[in-house]
């Protein structure tokens, strides 16, 4: 990858602003864009609640507006950029659309993927915790508003 850590701070932010916008609409606030050529090529938020509908992820919902930017269901030269660890799904949604480069920040230790190996593309590269504090602490303060 050819990205500076600074430009990875500078995706990561663009999708904790995505997951800002699902914390103000109550959904747990997971926030994802799509990179292909230093431009942001698809952004989304995780809307399950809003949509009736447990597939509707963050990282699904931008793979999906990617894929439709580009005209193709292959990623293969696209960066994913997601806050928190992806899902199972997820991952397996990344490896089908061949993405290349997945970025996360939070480490999610019960239902992220990599509690089951390597389920990304085989030539994917992963880079995680990637503001990963500023990740977590949106996840925690989501939690906390649920258990009062």
């Amino acid at each position: 990858m050819a990205l500076t850590v600074h430009s990875h701070e500078h995706y990561m932010r663009e999708a904790l602003k995505q997951a800002r916008y699902a914390l103000q609409e109550d959904e747990i606030p997971i926030g994802a864009v799509v990179v292909l050529d230093k431009q942001i090529i698809a952004r989304a938020y995780n809307q399950t609640e809003r949509l009736h509908d447990v597939t509707a992820h963050a990282e699904m919902l931008a793979i999906t507006a990617a894929a439709n930017h580009v005209g193709n269901k292959y990623l293969a030269d696209c960066t994913l950029y997601v806050t928190v660890e992806p899902c199972v799904m997820c991952a397996g949604a990344a490896a089908w659309a061949q993405l290349r480069h997945v970025v996360y920040g939070a480490d999610e230790l019960k239902v992220g993927f990599r509690r089951y190996g390597n389920l990304l593309h085989p030539k994917a590269k992963l880079l995680r915790g990637v503001l990963a504090e500023e990740c977590g602490a949106l996840m925690q303060e989501f939690f906390a508003r649920k258990r009062k």
